[in-house]
């Protein structure tokens, strides 16, 4: 099994800079890709930014030239930072980790979902 966990979150004024962390753990040999994901209340999920095993990434309009996604030197980490925040950034956001490979011959896997971590922009 494959445990997702988010970290960082909280309340930030608007302007204002967050770093979200995210550690995929368990039985995994690689990871396709890890991704970004937040949902506001009364919203769909939307994604924010993913990244893949080969560092290529791609990130939602609405948050280009703000935000970054990136891999953290610990295997199976990424990183969000989040830069020049506004009150629509409010939202829970959520980290995946999709096509697993638990061995190196497994079919792939996924996605696996973190529980969440809470971003408010508020002055």
């Amino acid at each position: 099994q494959v445990l997702v966990v988010e970290s960082g979150g909280g309340l930030v004024q608007p302007g204002g800079s967050l770093r979200l962390s995210c550690a995929a753990s368990g039985t995994i040999f690689s990871i396709n890709t890890m991704g970004w994901y937040r949902q506001a209340p009364g919203n769909l999920r939307e994604l924010v930014a993913v990244i893949t095993s080969s560092g290529n990434t791609s990130h939602a309009d609405s948050v280009k030239d703000r935000f970054t996604i990136s891999r953290g030197d610990a295997k199976n980490t990424v990183y969000l930072q989040m830069s020049s925040l506004k009150p629509e950034d409010t939202a829970v956001y959520y980290c995946n980790a999709d096509g697993v490979r638990a061995y190196s011959f497994s079919r792939l896997r996924g996605p696996y979902w973190g529980q969440g971590t809470q971003v408010t922009v508020s002055s």
